[in-house]
């Protein structure tokens, strides 16, 4: 059974992220790799059975070899920082064990990372109950939706398939794709332009492949219909490593005094089209002047609070906004350029009580982590159209709300943290008897694999 981890030194060799760093980095990866994946193993140990899962052995051209050019991709800026400390990024602070500025672009890696960990592995894929495939196609197509390919974006993923066609093809073959499993660290909008489109539209036809029809892949945002995908969490900035370290956290969240109805902590809404960001802005810049002539009920200084990150001025420094997260009783949480954000899983973290205003946002994308029939304990659902359109004001909603209530969905709001949270790599074993998002993933994408087998042996 494979259960160690990455000696301890190989996590410095990201924190100043220099190319030669990198390229050592990579070398040390696939080391490891090597030794935990041909580890032997018992194949009758108990806790493992229905949870063996290889890792396919892929050319570094498909993963790492992606991350050594952080610094040269059109129109990012330079992301090798963020490949620190094996893709969580460089802490916040000098003396931070937990935080650390995380770009959700690197999932890939950090799942990688995780995979390794994974007590479970097996060297025979025969053997196996689900086959990984580390492709940071995330990263990788980059360079169609910005690059010089991006009039060639319906050729991304086929280099992969022909090598998994010429590298033991006996291994995709035995059950057509259909136990191999991926992650993508974008939405799955990005992977879905339609082969027939020319010229080219925006993304890239990685999952309109019929190649890749067969195959379970896990996105930071799904689309309603092909089986295939799963939606999984944005990763947060919080990375624990011991038991301790989060239940310090929890206990924080739990004192913490809520000041603040509630807070908006995003961008737009500046346009002067009708939309839910801009009807947010406008009700709570009205909140602001009825402060100074009403009285404010429920013990709350503030009505609402909008943390401003336009320009992406949040996207890498948490305490911009968990600090004013973790003083307000809800979040909202409207879409933007697509219906899923981040911002809803750090709200989590805070202990921040979701608002949602279309369930393409969380409901329908999240099953695994957040339960669909549980919505209604720990967040509130308001129609954008009633507020947008309709005159409904989400304070009078929010302000509706018990506030034993309120108290009752902020305890199951913490409840489900550890669910949310990608936790550090080589964490403490205490910690690891809690399941975080990764692990709910592994278990659930396993669990659609063989399902998906079993129908499939019926045809």
């Amino acid at each position: 059974m494979v259960g160690q981890t990455f000696p301890q030194m190989t996590s410095g060799f990201f924190s100043m992220a220099s190319r030669p760093r990198i390229l050592i980095w990579v070398a040390f990866f696939f080391f490891f790799e090597f030794v935990f994946c041909e580890s032997v193993i018992d194949p009758d140990a108990p806790e493992c059975t229905n949870r063996w899962i290889h890792i396919r052995r892929l050319p570094t051209r498909f993963n790492l070899d992606l991350l050594t050019n952080c610094s040269e991709y059109p129109v990012f800026d330079d992301f090798c920082p963020y490949l620190a400390n094996h893709g969580l990024g460089q802490k916040t602070h000098n003396n931070s064990h937990s935080w650390y500025r995380t770009d959700p672009l690197i999932l890939e890696l950090v799942f990688h990372r995780r995979m390794l960990e994974y007590p479970c592995l097996t060297s025979d894929p025969s053997a196996a109950d689900a086959i990984f495939l580390p492709y940071y196609g995330g990263i990788d197509a980059i360079r169609y939706l910005f690059g010089p390919e991006v009039n060639s974006s319906f050729e991304h993923g086929l280099e992969l398939y022909e090598f998994l066609q010429q590298d033991s093809p006996e291994v995709w073959s035995r059950n057509g794709g259909h136990n191999h499993f991926t992650v993508l660290a974008r939405p799955a909008w990005d992977f879905s332009q339609s082969l027939d489109n020319d010229p080219p539209i925006w993304g890239t036809s990685f999952l309109e492949l019929p190649e890749f029809y067969n195959i379970t892949v896990l996105t930071l945002e799904s689309r309603p219909w092909p089986w295939q995908e799963q939606a999984i969490p944005y990763p947060t900035s919080f990375h624990p490593a011991s038991l301790v370290l989060l239940d310090s956290w929890v206990q924080r969240v739990r004192r913490s005094r809520r000041t603040t109805l509630m807070l908006f902590a995003g961008g737009g809404g500046t346009s002067l089209l009708p939309n839910i960001r801009r009807s947010i802005r406008s009700e709570c810049d009205n909140s602001s002047n009825s402060e100074n002539s009403t009285r404010i009920t429920g013990g709350y200084s503030k009505l609402c609070y909008i943390v401003d990150c336009s320009n992406g001025i949040c996207e890498h420094d948490p305490i911009r906004y968990m600090k004013p997260m973790l003083q307000a009783s809800f979040c909202l949480q409207p879409p933007g350029d697509t219906p899923t954000r981040r911002s809803t899983f750090d709200g989590i973290l805070a202990g921040c009580i979701p608002v949602f205003f279309e369930d393409l946002t969380a409901k329908s994308q999240y099953g695994w982590h957040l339960p669909k029939e549980e919505f209604g304990e720990f967040s509130v659902f308001i129609p954008k159209e009633d507020v947008v359109f309709g005159g409904q004001r989400i304070l009078d909603v929010l302000m509706g709300i018990p506030r034993a209530q309120v108290r009752r969905m902020r305890e199951k709001v913490m409840e489900l943290m550890p669910k949310i949270l990608y936790r550090k790599h080589g964490s403490s074993l205490g910690l690891r008897t809690r399941k975080d998002a990764f692990d709910i993933a592994v278990d659930g994408t396993i669990g659609r694999i063989k399902s998906r087998l079993e129908k499939v042996s019926l045809q």
